[in-house]
């Protein structure tokens, strides 16, 4: 496991490389990004931002998303894994928003999660992006690069990685450092073909380390 001092480093280096890191799915308000959040679940971003590009256009509240029959829903986002649980999800969720929060999304985390398909990913990545209140949303790439690393343990759980990284981030950093590692996990430490033999954390990487020896044995 990292030390602090260590984890400040990797938190430094992936800055110098990705200082500009960011949220990806295209929103215009805290409604458009909740709804790319939850199209977002095992897709990718660039798929879900193809299919808000014309979704956002047809629909802009609430309101809109309820008014059609859920087929039609589905047809409108079909490209997108797990389209039909999604569609309905969305609409519950619309629902709610206007039975319980005046078509609204609420600002905190803990009551965004009580909407439907809205799971405390979601909810963090909503609370951060839309609202700019301090929160770390472990997404795949977020739990691959903590875990490669030695930040966290191979065995923990999502929660547990979140938890740990809340310990070890300064809070004020909880968001771009979020932002950081999905960009080092998207674009740099690959879940397949990671970068190692150009990674500039290769001395602290315990993965990396053993990718490298591996290679230097063949």
């Amino acid at each position: 496991m990292l030390n602090k001092q260590h984890i400040r480093h990797c938190l430094d280096v992936m800055g110098e490389m990705f200082p500009d890191a960011h949220c990806e799915l295209n929103h215009s308000n805290p409604f458009e990004l909740l709804i790319a959040v939850v199209l977002s679940a095992q897709c990718t971003d660039a798929l879900v931002n193809k299919v808000t590009k014309k979704l956002f256009q047809k629909y802009k509240t609430p309101e809109d998303y309820i008014k059609v029959p859920v087929e039609e829903l589905q047809n409108d986002i079909r490209s997108i894994g797990l389209y039909r649980n999604k569609a309905k999800n969305i609409q519950k969720l619309c629902q709610t928003l206007i039975d319980s929060f005046r078509g609204e999304v609420p600002k905190d985390r803990d009551t965004l999660m009580t909407l439907p398909g809205v799971g405390r990913k979601t909810a963090n990545v909503v609370v951060s992006v839309a609202f700019g209140i301090p929160a770390i949303a472990v997404d795949t790439h977020v739990e691959r690069v903590s875990k490669r690393l030695g930040i966290c343990r191979w065995k923990d759980s999502v929660l547990e990685v979140e938890k740990t990284l809340m310990k070890k981030v300064p809070k004020e950093e909880w968001a771009i450092t979020h932002h950081r590692m999905i960009f080092f996990g998207r674009y740099h430490c690959k879940a397949q073909n990671p970068q190692c033999p150009v990674c500039p954390l290769n001395d602290l990487c315990r993965e990396g380390k053993k990718r490298l020896k591996k290679v230097k044995e063949a």
